[in-house]
């Protein structure tokens, strides 16, 4: 709760600055970028872990609209786009997510790339080297997995729009026909893209694991 309060501090007081006055304040509180890369991994994690939840009760939504009778479509239609919205706000979460991990990331791995250079005992400097490389290894790793799971969500977020938009003009039966029609692509989709969260999920956890244990 103190780390992330300091986080929040920090950042009110840099708001417009430069990324090194940000870092900087934080410093002086003993936060370090690997700390901070840590925190927006889990932050990332967390994101994907509420998409996820998110687009299955979406789906769950798309399930139940296809047993409606003629009187509810109306207020059929607004769950349905109530629920697109909420992916749709789930969705940019997450790229949010990543992209404070990309940010992050960048700089720590560039600083520490420079600091190599300030080594004098050889021997230290070869395994900061290497622990570097190993730590860029599984950050990409963990930087695809999340990639892969955020290229899944577009696509489902497309079928989701195409449906609501057609059913938003065309509160029929034949507006419901064409979603039952659909709905086991859209329950493929759905399962895909739960698998690709969780395996980023997964490789977050093994990521941090590995950061906190170095």
């Amino acid at each position: 709760m103190l780390f992330r309060l300091l986080l929040s501090v920090a950042l009110a007081l840099v708001l417009g600055a430069c990324s090194s006055a940000y870092y900087g304040t934080l410093e002086k509180f003993g936060i370090e970028k690997r700390d901070i890369l840590v925190d927006r991994v889990e932050d990332a994690s967390d994101a994907q872990d509420d998409a996820k939840e998110q687009f299955n009760d979406a789906l769950e939504q798309f399930r139940s609209v296809v047993v409606v009778d003629g009187g509810e479509l109306e207020s059929t239609y607004d769950r349905l786009k109530s629920e697109y919205d909420a992916c749709e706000a789930e969705a940019e979460a997450v790229s949010g997510r990543i992209a404070a991990v990309e940010k992050v990331a960048e700089d720590l791995f560039a600083e520490w790339e420079d600091e190599l250079a300030l080594y004098q005992d050889a021997k230290l400097k070869a395994a900061s080297r290497s622990q570097l490389r190993e730590t860029q290894q599984k950050y990409r790793r963990l930087l695809a997995a999340m990639h892969r799971a955020e290229g899944r969500m577009d696509p489902v977020l497309k079928v989701f729009r195409d449906h609501v938009l057609y059913l938003k003009h065309n509160l029929n039966a034949r507006a419901i026909a064409s979603l039952k029609s659909e709905l086991g692509g859209i329950e493929g989709d759905v399962d895909r893209l739960v698998q690709a969260m969780d395996q980023a999920i997964q490789e977050a956890q093994q990521f941090i694991g590995d950061i906190k244990g170095a």
